[in-house]
């Protein structure tokens, strides 16, 4: 197996505090980890610019979006100034719990990583 690259290691522990920002909810972590134009494509197949909603939707006082999130099947390709992310993730919470299954492009610029492009599916 090949070792982890310096860019997997830094996405791999970017991608845990994702799945913690989404117990907390920590909107701080959304509001830096999201590039301000991420695409973001949802379940239902259509992308948009949807940065001010996820951190809205993380916002301390509405409620647990999930109890317990757990991630498996994660693979990381690093591209050098990019990387790109897919994974399951296996959700509970009072509105929703189930399997869903992500991608995600981390894009490293002025020395941090953001999320410039993402899409979720069931």
């Amino acid at each position: 197996m090949t070792p982890a690259t310096t860019a997997q290691t830094e996405i791999a522990a970017l991608e845990e505090r994702l799945r913690q920002a989404e117990l907390g909810p920590d909107p701080h972590f959304f509001q830096e980890a999201l590039a301000d134009e991420v695409v973001l494509v949802g379940p239902d197949g259509r992308p948009s610019l949807a940065k001010q909603k996820v951190v809205e939707a993380h916002q301390p006082g509405k409620g647990p979006k999930f109890t317990r999130g757990e991630m498996r099947n994660t693979t990381i390709v690093d591209h050098g100034t990019a990387a790109v992310v897919t994974c399951e993730g296996m959700f509970e919470g009072p509105q929703f719990t189930g399997t869903l299954k992500f991608m995600r492009v981390w894009l490293k610029k002025g020395g941090r990583w953001q999320i410039v492009a993402g899409c979720v599916s069931s």
